[in-house]
């Protein structure tokens, strides 16, 4: 697997994870997350994956060539989750196209994002995820090394998380 950096480029392949993303959850009745639309087809989150590249970095994860996974790492969270008082490399958009479930994608995409903390010389990483429906998603990350920090609802009704992982 290689992981490659990327910019604005890369804004439509992340829509697309996200959309495919998007597509798997709603097949399996867990429209909780991230509703039922693709994220393209709503213009309020496709400025939003446009506001959080043109704040960070981008990173693509390749498996033979073909896009697997992407994540943006950032310096801070979104608008509903308070700094943390200190440096910080925060994880947005983390997603891996469907094809590629179960290769690994989303832990070595969390390793790089370490690895960036370190070479940054900054000791925390973040990440905030939808902590509804089954807790999947947070049982996820905490196996890859996160302590959960705070539970909180977002936009009245969204059930989140943020957790942090020292590096």
């Amino acid at each position: 697997m290689k992981i490659r950096s990327g910019g604005s480029d890369d804004i439509p392949l992340i829509l697309g994870m996200l959309d495919g993303a998007v597509e798997w959850l709603a097949a399996g009745g867990r429209t909780g997350q991230w509703g039922s639309e693709p994220w393209s087809g709503r213009p309020r989150a496709v400025a939003r994956v446009g506001e959080i590249v043109a704040e960070g970095t981008p990173w693509v994860a390749e498996i033979d060539g073909e896009p697997a996974g992407t994540m943006t790492l950032t310096p801070g969270p979104g608008p509903y989750i308070a700094p943390a008082g200190e440096p910080e490399v925060y994880v947005h958009l983390l997603v891996t196209d469907r094809r590629f479930a179960g290769r690994g994608v989303g832990a070595a995409l969390l390793e790089h994002a370490v690895a960036e903390a370190r070479r940054q010389d900054i000791a925390l990483l973040r990440v905030d995820c939808y902590a509804g429906d089954d807790g999947r998603l947070l049982a996820y990350y905490l196996t890859q090394g996160f302590g959960l920090v705070e539970r909180f609802t977002a936009n009245g009704d969204w059930p989140g998380a943020l957790l942090a992982r020292r590096v």
